[in-house]
């Protein structure tokens, strides 16, 4: 049993119906013709069409032009809201820049201090591409949310997708010059005499930065516990404790001066926590391309790279 096939519309020449309104609108074929830069006769001849494809009389006659028939006037009404959402759309799609969106998904903390400052950059060198950003540690699938770049905080467990790790990322003590000056130090045993802030979420903890550098870490005095690292960094600010956190995250502070590193850099420890995750194949996507070349400058400015 075959379906039965869905009933075609009649649809007249768009060329008629503009002609049509022309005309009805300004009540005068010459009107009408100079409107629409053609002859008079050619909006008559379109005019005669439109009435042979309908069946139906739309104007009549009068001593100072034409004037629409009772059909004419009902026809009008029903046909100048659609063609004016047609006019709508096809102005927002000549003059609409932002025709490609690229669908980010970004760890919070990544999100918030690195990437997120950086955007308007982005923008200003892609600006046909309209970037969407949202932010959570939610399990996000690309296909059912609809996602295009997922970059994920973690180990790299994703062997189904292309996985991009920032390389370079270490974990580093920070805290405020002002909490520093009172409270300085120079070995890391010296930190257990001192009020330690600890960020849950990081891969590397205070325990095993201790025990990487051989130091016991019994009766260690932990005054905060966050789940966010931006939340650990702004406790650093007031002067609240030290914190051990990511030297990529902590760029911007330390860049302003907020945050200080307590040691050299002999005792930062390497971490690859950060990850740009994306589906094979998509890479050749134009939207893709424009993100990872645009994301790798923006690492290069400092010493990571992807």
């Amino acid at each position: 049993m075959t379906g039965h096939k869905k009933k075609t519309l009649p649809l007249p020449s768009l060329k008629n119906l503009l002609a049509f309104i022309e005309v009805a609108n300004s009540g005068s074929l010459n009107s009408a013709a100079e409107n629409l830069n053609v002859t008079a006769s050619a909006v008559s001849h379109q005019i005669a069409a439109l009435e042979q494809f309908l069946g139906k009389k739309l104007f009549t006659r009068s001593g100072k032009g034409v004037v629409l028939t009772l059909t004419g006037e009902v026809y009008l009404k029903e046909i100048a809201g659609p063609l004016t959402v047609i006019g709508r759309a096809t102005e927002k799609a000549i003059h609409d820049i932002h025709h490609e969106h690229l669908r980010v998904h970004s760890s919070p903390s990544f999100g918030l201090l690195w990437l997120m400052k950086r955007l308007d950059t982005f923008r200003h060198a892609h600006p046909d591409i309209q970037l969407n950003v949202t932010c959570s540690y939610e399990n996000l699938q690309f296909a059912r949310d609809n996602l295009d770049i997922d970059i994920r905080h973690g180990l790299a467990e994703w062997s189904t997708l292309n996985v991009k790790t920032i390389k370079n990322e270490k974990m580093i003590v920070l805290a405020s010059p002002d909490y520093l000056a009172r409270n300085p130090v120079s070995h890391p045993e010296q930190l257990m005499l001192n009020e330690l802030i600890n960020s849950e979420i990081t891969l590397i903890g205070w325990d095993v930065w201790f025990s990487w550098h051989g130091v016991e870490c019994k009766n260690k005095n932990v005054v905060f516990s966050f789940d966010r690292s931006y939340m650990s960094f702004e406790a650093a600010c007031m002067n609240m404790g030290f914190i051990l956190e990511s030297d990529l995250l902590a760029q911007d502070y330390i860049r302003t001066g907020k945050l200080v590193p307590v040691f050299d850099d002999s005792f930062a420890m390497p971490v690859s926590a950060h990850h740009l995750v994306f589906p094979h194949g998509s890479e050749k996507k134009d939207k893709i391309k424009c993100f990872l070349g645009w994301l790798e400058r923006e690492l290069q400015a400092s010493h990571f790279h992807l």
